[in-house]
């Protein structure tokens, strides 16, 4: 084994990265500047310093968010005013040479820092505004409680236009103030767009039953855009189609566009079809006034083609055809709108059949080899797409981590290495796409390292190791007086991945099969569910018992005192932190209530493995001719997970509270409308199985507690009639379904 550690060692060192000269100096900023020029030295930074802003106004958003932010994060209190030591606003176009597009120019800034001025010039007004996040990063204390900047000069510009973003709403809907604080925080990681994956969260009033309950209204919408508008970013709709609509097909209204009969894809070939998409497309560009794009989701749609009105025969060349004709009559529609379309290009597309998407179409994932050559002939763009989050419970994988089953890379690294290689940079990438699935229902106060790596590397790709801007998003995100917030990452993830792995996994008992996948039919489809099985019950009437709790899962109790030394550890420092996190307080209240509830669920093992030993120790009594011994181990057995179950359902409603602080109830319903739930026959979303948050408590649910309870409160009060033994729980309480 240590040859393999070596192995690694040597391979980390051999792609090691030097720190930035700006972190060498204690200085955090994310993303990392183009061009930093250190003068020596440090600024202080006080309650005289002046901010100039003649040339701008003090109604600009860059005016605006410096006077906010430097109170709020610093308890700087700036001023307007010209005379003596100034921060000066500007906007003078040329001032850093980019020598790349206009799209990009007019985002690049210089900051540059002396004992009497600090200037803040963009090349234009998206400039200016990163100047001013950059310089508010900067702004550090000292030992002393001086606010310090270094002296230097920053010229700094993205390397990609496009920074998208991703969030995905399928399994919840985040309230308006939640999505505006977000904005805030992506426009201080400089990036430019959102894709919203927004399914039924908005009222499409051409078809308002698709709408969920409480849906976003067209207002609403535009009033959200405009907020990200002012702050230099796009909130770019990202509408499923034609596959993955089963937010729409599941009404009864949409039965007959079903594809082959089934909710998850919608019959191209049906001019109904085109006509319900391309009204939910335009209902959206509607209430999103003054955003250049649209995001067509053509991802992983199957069987193009297969419908009942589909004229030619369904097989490999026809399909990719019919996948082509429908991006081609949404890219016209959209043309038409006055917006430039986004794609997923993928499976069913056949390599021949590139050559007829329309040359202005952006490919949001940069996906198969055999597509580049094509697209790059024709002059077509992409965004570099990567992952942050997908398919694990609680807690993504962002940072490496080493466990009993060997050694795990986190999804930063192939954040870093997506954008960063070679491959890529043969195409003619336009931006980079961060994707964070809802689809196991994370909450997105978990996605945000993973974002602002995106955002770090989509800005300036490959320049910063990992480390580094972990502890830079750290002290930006959370304030520099934290303690051990890297550590805490570490155990929520170890918590989460062997949260996951410590249920069994039995046959779907509520999911059929799905519909299947680009291999076919009812391929790859089978469901499952998470849970336990009980202990085994006494029998009367000598109770005698068959133990296998302990046996069967041996490999999950063999984590639980590991895992709940560690919860504890976990929860202590997040309760440390508490009076030290500067800013998203919230945040830690999420990880704290995630915490809570792993923590929960390894005294759920340990007390069903100790159950099982009471009965086992009631059956040794029985035989001894001990009734009295034998009533108090059952007892003790329906106390302890009677105890443990109560526990469950408090620390899930804890949970939930604490999730709906930030987003509505999962599945609401508002003003006489219930939210109408059906399951999605697309893949196995664990989120999807109810229509409420409980999803996260039915694996324990499933075992069936409660009438287990019932019929072990049953056997314990026969036997102890059996042989005139009072029944007692603690301090003498009758038991208690």
């Amino acid at each position: 084994m240590h040859w393999i550690l070596i192995l690694l060692l040597c391979a980390v060192q051999a792609n090691a990265q030097t720190v930035t000269d700006l972190w060498a100096r204690g200085y955090s900023v994310i993303p990392t500047p183009q061009s930093v020029k250190l003068s020596g030295g440090d600024v202080v930074l006080d309650g005289s310093w002046l901010i100039d802003a003649s040339k701008l106004g003090q109604q600009d958003i860059a005016y605006r968010s410096l006077v906010k932010d430097a109170a709020e994060f610093h308890g700087l209190r700036l001023r307007p005013g010209s005379a003596g030591k100034v921060i000066r606003l500007a906007v003078i176009p040329g001032t850093v040479a980019t020598k790349v597009a206009p799209e990009i120019d007019e985002q690049a800034y210089r900051l540059h820092v002396s004992d009497k001025i600090i200037e803040i010039t963009g090349n234009g007004k998206p400039g200016l505004f990163y100047g001013v996040q950059t310089f508010l990063q900067l702004l550090k204390r000292d030992h002393t409680g001086r606010l310090l900047l270094p002296r230097c000069t920053i010229d700094d510009w993205p390397k990609l236009q496009l920074r998208f973003l991703h969030w995905d709403t399928k399994h919840h809907q985040d309230r308006m103030e939640t999505l505006k604080r977000y904005l805030d925080w992506t426009a201080r990681f400089k990036a430019n767009m959102i894709g919203f994956e927004i399914e039924d969260k908005f009222e499409y009033p051409s078809h308002p039953v698709i709408g969920a309950p409480g849906a976003f209204t067209t207002s609403q919408m535009q009033e959200l855009v405009n907020y990200g508008l002012e702050r230099y970013i796009q909130i770019v709709p990202q509408v499923q189609s034609p596959a993955h609509m089963a937010y729409v097909l599941k009404h009864p209204e949409f039965a007959d566009l079903r594809a082959d009969g089934n909710n998850y894809q919608s019959d191209v070939c049906n001019p109904r079809t085109l006509q319900l998409i391309f009204s939910m497309y335009d209902d959206l560009i509607k209430a999103t006034k003054g955003v250049k794009y649209f995001f067509v989701s053509t991802d992983e749609v199957y069987y193009a083609g297969i419908d009942g009105m589909c004229t030619r025969p369904y097989n490999e060349e026809n399909r990719s055809l019919a996948w082509v004709e429908f991006v081609q009559k949404a890219h016209e529609h959209l043309s038409k709108q006055g917006r430039r379309m986004l794609i997923w290009a993928e499976y069913p597309l056949l390599p021949k059949h590139v050559e007829l998407i329309p040359s202005d179409v952006i490919d949001g994932v940069m996906g198969e080899d055999a597509y580049l050559p094509i697209e790059i002939k024709k002059g077509m763009r992409q965004l570099i797409y990567v992952s942050t989050q997908g398919a694990t419970l609680l807690f993504p994988n962002h940072l490496p981590l080493e466990t009993d089953r060997g050694f795990q890379r986190g999804t930063l690294e192939s954040v870093l290495e997506s954008i960063s290689n070679s491959r890529v940079w043969k195409a003619n990438p336009i931006g980079t796409f961060g994707a964070a699935w809802d689809d196991c229902g994370l909450h997105n106060e978990t996605f945000w390292l993973g974002w602002s790596a995106v955002a770090q590397y989509g800005w300036n790709p490959g320049k910063t190791p990992i480390e580094q801007h972990v502890a830079e998003f750290m002290d930006l995100y959370y304030g520099p007086r934290t303690e051990g917030m890297i550590d805490i990452y570490r155990m929520l993830q170890r918590q989460a991945r062997v949260y996951e792995r410590t249920w069994e996994r039995v046959e779907s008992r509520v999911r059929g099969p799905g519909y299947g996948n680009s291999y076919g039919k009812g391929i790859g489809t089978r469901r499952s569910d998470m849970t336990l099985s009980a202990p085994p019950l006494p029998a009367l009437p000598d109770l005698k018992v068959q133990p296998y709790f302990a046996e069967k899962y041996k490999s999950f109790l063999t984590e639980v005192r590991d895992r709940t030394a560690e919860n504890d550890r976990l929860v202590y420092a997040l309760m440390n932190n508490f009076g030290r996190v500067d800013r998203n307080h919230y945040n830690l209240e999420v990880l704290l209530a995630l915490a809570r509830f792993t923590g929960h669920h390894w005294r759920l093992l340990d007390t069903l493995a100790s159950a099982e030993r009471s009965l086992v120790n009631a059956q040794a009594a029985a035989q001894k001719n001990n009734p009295a011994a034998a009533v108090a181990s059952l007892v003790t057995a329906y106390t302890t997970v009677d105890k443990v179950r109560r526990e469950g359902e408090q620390v899930f409603d804890q949970l939930r509270v604490t999730y709906e602080k930030s987003m509505f109830p999962k599945g609401q319903s508002v003003g006489g409308r219930k939210f109408f739930h059906v399951l999605d026959d697309t893949k196995d979303h664990p989120a999807d199985r109810t229509p409420d948050l409980s999803w996260m408590i039915v694996p324990e649910r499933s075992i069936g507690l409660g009438k287990w309870l019932q019929d072990l409160r049953k056997i314990t009060e026969e036997y102890a009639k059996a042989h005139n033994v009072p029944v007692r729980g603690p301090r003498g309480a009758r038991l208690e379904d």
